[in-house]
């Protein structure tokens, strides 16, 4: 697998307080990359970095080998960096189709006519195979403010997601949902995104999520990077045991089969 993204010494300070601390990261094309850490720990700052939401204090951003540090989100979303949030950034009024025809106006053509490109039968045909494909076409006439949190989830990545990226960053994509829904969310967008062969970096608090199906666990502490690895070496390491897990044995050893060669 080749380079896709690159970060040497990411730092980011909101007056006093250092949020990252020389971060290194390289991800490479395919990898599907499980974020864990305590709350403060650096996580969505380093995402928002990535993604051009904050310009780093230090450090540099590569992507396929170009610097593309502090470049807008919108312009990194077309270069194909796709970001989804903790809270969906939802239309609550308009319909689910409705949410995501506006973003594929603004991904795919975003020099055409917004109101030209609605009136345009095959935006709604793409609209609809995408929440097809997502698993929620059976929700796409349904106003987004009375659909369920899981639906609303996967409505933003699909938003999100809808001009084929390369690099996927979800922010904790199982945040609200409930216990028996998670497995189902995830395998979901996992399996979306084999298919197009993006990588994917997520953050999440549920380490059985995190260790049946990530490839590989980042594990920051206090704005670094405590441990780098496989699922089974870094739930094993002592300082991860010690301020993430909180004790040895506690998750299960490593992502399923198929997923091991991600």
């Amino acid at each position: 697998m080749t380079e896709l993204l690159r970060c040497r010494g990411l730092q980011c300070t909101f007056g006093d307080f250092v949020a990252t601390k020389g971060l290194d990261l390289d991800v490479r094309d395919g990898e599907i990359v499980g974020i864990i850490g305590a709350n403060g720990a650096g996580k969505t700052t380093l995402f928002n970095i990535v993604s051009g939401y904050l310009k780093p204090s230090a450090g540099r951003v590569s992507f396929r080998g170009e610097d593309v540090t502090g470049v807008p989100p919108r312009r990194l979303a077309r270069r194909g960096i796709a970001r989804s949030f903790q809270v969906p950034q939802l239309f609550a009024s308009s319909t689910v189709r409705e949410n995501l025809m506006i973003a594929l106006s603004l991904l795919v053509e975003p020099h055409s006519s917004l109101l030209r490109r609605f009136s345009e039968r095959g935006l709604m045909d793409l609209a609809q195979q995408i929440l097809d494909e997502y698993g929620i076409g059976e929700h796409s006439d349904s106003v987004v403010a009375n659909i369920p949190h899981g639906v609303r989830k996967l409505l933003d990545i699909a938003m999100a997601t809808c001009a084929s990226p390369e690099l996927v960053l979800l922010d904790e994509p199982t945040s609200g949902v409930s216990a028996d829904e998670k497995s189902d969310l995830i395998s979901r967008l996992i399996e979306r995104f084999r298919k197009t062969s993006a990588a994917v970096i997520f953050i999440e608090h549920d380490m059985d999520i995190v260790s049946e199906y990530a490839s590989r666990v980042v594990a920051l502490y206090d704005g670094r990077i405590i441990a780098d690895g496989d699922v089974a070496d870094v739930f094993a390491d002592n300082d991860v045991v010690r301020f993430i897990t909180g004790r040895a044995g506690a998750t299960p050893l490593g992502p399923r089969d198929r997923y091991a060669s991600a």
